[in-house]
C-alpha cells in the first residue's frame, strides 16, 4: 500500500503497446486509463493522456478512486482527459475508513475538498460512482448524507453500483432493488446493475486465450463467459469445454458467488 506517486512504467512502453493494438483497427469506444491499482499514482499520467490523444479521436478516460485529487499536480495532470470517473464511496471519515480502508496518511476531508476543487476546475465530463452495500451504506440516512455531499460537487453523471462480483470479504452483499430505486430517485443517479452491456471483446483468435486476455484485467462470471463465447459463434458444447478448462487451469482463480462461478487470472 502506498500513496507515493512514481513512474511505474515508461510512457513510451504504454504508448507503444497502444500503437500495436490499434494497428489491427481496434474495436473500442474509449481509451480507459485504469488498472490493478490507482492510476493517479502513476506520475506520468498527464503526459500519457496527452500522448494517447495524439493517437486517437476516441475519448480518453481516467477511472480513479479520487484519493489524490487534493494534490494540485494530480488535478492538473487530469485536465486534458475527456472524462474522469472518480469513486466517492464515503461521506465522512468513519465511512471512509470502514469502506475504503485507506492508506493511513489519507484524510477524508482532504479528498472531499480535492474532488470539489477538481469538479470546478475541470472542463471535461466528470462522472461519479458510489458503491452501495447492504447494511453498510444503504440506509435512508446514508443516502441523504450522500445527497448533501453531492451538493458541493459539479458533475455530469452519477453511477450507483453494488457488488455483483465476489467481494474481498463475504459479509459484503449487494443491496436490494427497492433500496437501489430509492437511491436512484433521491440522488438522481444511474443504477449500473440495470444498464445493458454489449459484452466483452478481445482481438485474440484462440477462444480460451481470448477469455484469459480479459480476465487478466477484469473478472468474468460464467454467464459473461458464455455470452462472450456465444458471440464468437461457439457451440454450447465448446463453451462448456472451455469453462471446464478454465476451472482446471492453475493460473485461474475460480470463486463461487451468488450460485455461479467467477473467473479471474492469477
Amino acid at each position: 500500500m502506498t500513496n507515493t506517486r512514481s513512474e511505474i512504467f515508461s510512457i513510451e512502453e504504454i504508448v507503444n503497446e497502444f500503437k500495436e493494438f490499434t494497428k489491427g483497427g481496434g474495436n473500442f469506444d474509449v481509451v480507459s486509463i485504469v488498472g490493478e491499482g490507482e492510476p493517479t499514482l502513476y506520475s506520468g499520467v498527464g503526459e500519457l493522456i496527452t500522448q494517447l490523444k495524439k493517437l486517437t479521436d476516441k475519448p480518453v478516460v481516467v477511472i480513479t478512486n479520487g484519493s489524490l485529487l487534493s494534490l494540485k499536480e494530480v488535478r492538473e495532470s487530469l485536465c486534458n482527459a475527456d472524462i474522469v470517473l472518480p469513486s466517492i464511496d464515503a461521506y465522512d471519515e468513519i465511512t471512509f475508513k470502514k469502506i475504503n480502508r485507506p492508506h493511513g496518511k489519507l484524510i477524508y476531508e482532504d479528498i472531499k475538498r480535492g474532488l470539489e476543487l477538481f469538479s470546478k476546475e475541470y472542463k471535461g465530463e466528470l462522472w461519479l460512482e458510489i458503491m452501495l452495500m447492504k447494511d453498510i451504506n444503504d440506509s435512508e440516512k446514508d443516502i441523504l448524507e450522500y445527497k448533501n455531499l453531492l451538493a458541493g460537487i459539479k458533475y455530469d453523471r452519477l453511477y450507483l453500483n453494488t457488488p455483483v462480483r465476489p467481494p474481498a470479504e463475504e459479509n459484503v452483499e449487494e443491496i436490494d432493488t427497492e433500496k437501489m430505486r430509492y437511491a436512484v430517485n433521491t440522488l438522481g443517479g444511474i443504477s449500473m446493475e440495470l444498464l445493458v452491456s454489449e459484452g466483452f471483446y478481445s482481438e485474440v483468435i484462440d477462444h480460451k486465450e481470448a477469455v484469459m486476455s480479459i480476465i487478466k484485467r477484469h473478472p468474468m462470471n460464467q454467464m459473461e463467459v458464455k455470452s462472450f463465447l456465444g458471440s464468437r459463434g461457439r457451440s454450447e458444447e465448446e463453451i462448456e469445454n472451455i469453462i471446464e478448462d478454465l476451472k482446471k487451469d492453475k493460473n485461474v482463480a475460480v470463486k463461487e458467488y451468488k450460485g455461479y462461478n467467477t473467473f479471474r487470472s492469477l
